[in-house]
Order: structure tokens, then C-alpha cells, then sequence
């Protein structure tokens, strides 16, 4: 398995901590609002590392954050997100309100990861649950004198850090733009910001944690202090990834993790995807336009996850039409007594382990669909072996949609054939067209599609 690892900006071969074992953590979403198309692929590459693991045979260990709590996003500014969101529905602003609308939020979250096919994390924890491990975390850098403290909070002395910004040398030119004169050095940022009014009690003064701590807290609790993967998106490195890095190894004098690995956007053709500038496209708007949003995933498997991608409705149908292309051709094959070929998923597991080649994979399983020496049966078993990795959900075909009766009518149909009783099979045939659908003979069995 070879990854590119923004750490060093190369492609590395991957040498797991643990003999067969992957520990991952990634940057989980900020619960204040719908999560929109673009957000939704740092999770996809989150997912394709782990079934490409488990098709390897690795046992993995995912852990993903809820942010639900935190001051500020990269540059330590404003109010809690939380707090926004709450200002944003009319709501009054209290401890109570701010978990009502991060559960509401979460559960959004997880429906939209799930029509994804994206698979839950196997720790999912929130930063409201974890503020004890926080605050100790803090205590410890403050034991270290990483800290120092201003009129409005705790921060972290990057002067003491001699290594701070080096993942991939994003940060060393990258200044955090908190309006505090009282900071040391630009390049500082909150680890606990103080609030009379909200928040939790610390030993520094009732308040909230800084966004970055949260997840130095959370990824070493369930993982250890030195784990194998970390992942986010790619507006997350210069500044984000790289305190927490600097916060971590400070307090641990480790190693945070091996392997980072970071996703492009997904751009719109006027620019950058974002929701405060009106061009934050949610899953449900794409299911509303009547696409399917595993098409969607097609669509960011079609290109290599550290390549941007834009995206437009145009774009998205194409992708729509080979996916249902591809899944009419799986519901044509022959379900019994196939084999994977192996040659097949030898040319398949080469691709996804260079680097997460998907767009490389994807053509390995065109090339298998057009084989015309692979039996039907065997194309059907190696192609549900690939989805595995490709989580695009082959065996159930939401295009199609045929209801019972109609499928009854096939199967009568084909008695009838074997029968060798074919006018009542036109017959049949007849009917099932009158009804609105289409059967096709396809070797042994047959297909029923929607006209």
C-alpha cells in the first residue's frame, strides 16, 4: 500500500505501527448545520482507506470527531459555531439549546454519511463529552510552559515549538488572524477561550475549548499517543493539522501519526464550494434534482481524491448515467456458482493501493463489464468483490424499482420458455410492457428495467 504523505510531500510505502493492524483518526464535521457535497468528501476518503485496508486484510480502527463545541475554525475566530447556529434559527442561546441543535445536526450527518454508503466510524465521540481530556491536555503543555494567558483566554507559544509547521511546510508562512494584541507571536492560537456567561468549568476560568485541542484530546484517548493515519481536508493542513501536531508531540514528546493525508475541494465553476457564499449544495438538494446519491459518489470516484473536482449538474448526470449503466449490467448477470477472477482483482487491489487510484479502479471494472471471455457469473463475483472497495452498493439496484407482480410475470415468463410454451411468453411479455417496463433475455435469466 503506497500513500501520500503531506508530512514529507512524497508517496511513501505504508508500514503499519502494528503488524496488520491500522489506527486512523479523522476530522469529523462541525454540527451546526447541514453538511454540504463538498464537505462530504473528506469522509468518502475516509471510508476508501478503510475498505481498502479491510480488503487487504488489515483490521482497522477508525475514529471520527463531532465537533460540537469550540471556539472559532482555523484562525481561532469568532463565537462558537454552535452559537452561530443557534443565532441563525432564532433560538435562545444556552448550554441546552446549543446540544438540542449539535444532536439535531448529528443525525443529519449520519443520514447523509449513510446514503453515502459511507461506513460509521467505529468511535464517533463528540467535544462536549470529552472536555476532561481537554483540560488535561492543556494542563500538561502548561506543566511543559507551552501556554501563556491573555484577557480572553489560554494559547500556545509557537516560539517553543523549533518544528512548528511542518506538515509539508504548509504553515511556516501561514499566520493565525486573531484580533488579540496581547498575543505573543501571530502564529499562536486558543486553547481554551474564556465565557462568563456559557461553557465549562476549568481550572483557568469558565469557558469553551479551542477548536484544535478537541482533537488532540480525542484521537489519543482511543487510539494512543502515536497512531498510523490521520485525514481531513486540505483547508485543514496549513493551520488545523499543524497545531494540533505542535499542541501533541509538545505534551507527548512523540510522534502524533505517521501518514497524513489530505483531500482537494470540490470546486463550482464560479469557485471554491462554501456555504457562506450561497454555493453550499446539501444532499438532499442533489436527491431533490432527482439524482441518486450514490451517483454522487461515483462522481468523486471518477477522479483522484487529491485532484480538486468540479462539480456541476451536467457533470453529475454523466456520472449518474454510467452508474446506472453499470448497475443494469450487474443486475443482467448470472447470480450462481461464480468465481473472482483473480487476475482481475490483482490488476483492481494494484490500482486502490496506489495511493487510492479510484479512477484507475473504476477502469478495471469497465474492462472487466466489456470482457467478453469472463462468464457473466464470474463478472458478477468479482465485480461485488470490488464494491467492497468501491462502496457503490451493486446489488441493490435503486434504478430499477420493479415491483413484485412485475417480477412475478418475468419468472412466469420464463417457466413458459422452458416450457417451450412461447405464445404464452409473448403473451406475458405483452403484459409486462403494457405495465411499463422492459424484460430482456440474458443468458439463462432476465432483466426487468423501467421504459
Amino acid at each position: 500500500m503506497r500513500l501520500h504523505n503531506t508530512l514529507t510531500s512524497k508517496i511513501e510505502e505504508f508500514k503499519p505501527i502494528k503488524e496488520g493492524q491500522v489506527k486512523m483518526y479523522h476530522c469529523g464535521p462541525t454540527v451546526y448545520d447541514y453538511v454540504h457535497i463538498g464537505n462530504l468528501r473528506s469522509f468518502l476518503l475516509a471510508d476508501l482507506l478503510r475498505r481498502t485496508f479491510e480488503f487487504l486484510g488489515f483490521e482497522v480502527k477508525q475514529v471520527m470527531n463531532i465537533t460540537d463545541v469550540g471556539i472559532g475554525g482555523n484562525n481561532d475566530e469568532g463565537e462558537d459555531k454552535i452559537i452561530k447556529g443557534l443565532k441563525r434559527e432564532g433560538r435562545t442561546v444556552s448550554m441546552e439549546a446549543m446540544k438540542e441543535l449539535s444532536d439535531f445536526y448529528t443525525e443529519r450527518f449520519k443520514e447523509d454519511v449513510g446514503s453515502l454508503n459511507i461506513k460509521m466510524p467505529h468511535v464517533l465521540p463528540k467535544a462536549s463529552e470529552n472536555i476532561p481530556e481537554q483540560i488535561e491536555l492543556i494542563k500538561t503543555l502548561e506543566d511543559k510552559g507551552f501556554t501563556y494567558k491573555t484577557s480572553d483566554g489560554i494559547y500556545f507559544d509557537t516560539s517553543k515549538d523549533p518544528h512548528y509547521g511542518k506538515l509539508g511546510g504548509l504553515g511556516k508562512d501561514t499566520e493565525s488572524r486573531v484580533e488579540n494584541s496581547e498575543k505573543k507571536n501571530s502564529r499562536d492560537f486558543a486553547l481554551w477561550k474564556f465565557n462568563e456567561n456559557l461553557g465549562f468549568r476549568s481550572p483557568w476560568g469558565q469557558g469553551f475549548p479551542g477548536w484544535h485541542i478537541e482533537c488532540s484530546a480525542m484521537s489519543t484517548k482511543y487510539l494512543g499517543k502515536t497512531f498510523d493515519i490521520h485525514t481531513g481536508g486540505i483547508d485543514l493542513a496549513p493551520i488545523h493539522h499543524n497545531n494540533e501536531i505542535a499542541q501533541s508531540e509538545s505534551a507527548c514528546k512523540c510522534e502524533l501519526a505517521h501518514y497524513w493525508l489530505h483531500n482537494e475541494f470540490v470546486n463550482m465553476p464560479e469557485g471554491k464550494m462554501a456555504k457562506s457564499e450561497g454555493t453550499g449544495i446539501t444532499l438532499a438538494e442533489i436527491t431533490k434534482h432527482n439524482f441518486s446519491p450514490l451517483a454522487y459518489r461515483y462522481f468523486l470516484l471518477m477522479a483522484h481524491y487529491r485532484s480538486p473536482v468540479t462539480f456541476s449538474w451536467e457533470a453529475l448526470e454523466a456520472a449518474q448515467n454510467a452508474y446506472r449503466k453499470l448497475k443494469e449490467t450487474f443486475s443482467s448477470l448470472i447470480r450462481a456458482n461464480g468465481r473472482i477472477d483473480e487476475n482481475y482483482k490483482k490488476e483492481f487491489a494494484q490500482s486502490v493501493e496506489n495511493d487510492l487510484n479510484t479512477p484507475e479502479a473504476l477502469a478495471v471494472v469497465w474492462k472487466l463489464v466489456k470482457d467478453e471471455a469472463l462468464s457473466s457469473a464470474d463478472k458478477r463475483a468479482t465485480l461485488l468483490e470490488f464494491d467492497k472497495v468501491l462502496g457503490l452498493d451493486l446489488e441493490h439496484n435503486e434504478f430499477l424499482e420493479v415491483p413484485p407482480e412485475i417480477i412475478e410475470l418475468g419468472e412466469r415468463r420464463q417457466k413458459a420458455k422452458e416450457n417451450k410454451d412461447f405464445a404464452e411468453a409473448d403473451k406475458i411479455r405483452q403484459e409486462i410492457e403494457s405495465r411499463g417496463y422492459e424484460i430482456r433475455d440474458v443468458e439463462s435469466t432476465f432483466l426487468i428495467m423501467k421504459k
